[in-house]
């Protein structure tokens, strides 16, 4: 599994935000995740999408038999 490195702005942020939110910064980072469909469409980001290949993992897609991704309910 990829990890990326956060830029100082990006840790010192996150770090804020599960203070905030009184959870782990691993755990703030799935809620900025989860919040993504109410900033982005789907759309917009299946569009630009790389790899298909985890689309059921997605936050803000579900996977349908044929293939094609749809909005999370």
């Amino acid at each position: 599994m990829y990890t990326p490195q956060f830029s100082d702005k990006g840790t010192i942020s996150v770090r804020r935000l599960a203070w905030a939110l009184e959870v782990s910064m691993p755990k703030a980072v799935d809620q900025i995740i989860d919040a993504l469909p109410f900033i982005y469409t789907q759309g917009v980001i299946c569009l630009a999408c790389k790899d298909q290949t985890k689309c059921a993992m997605r936050a803000f897609c579900d996977q349908t038999a044929g293939g094609q991704s749809k909005p999370a309910a």
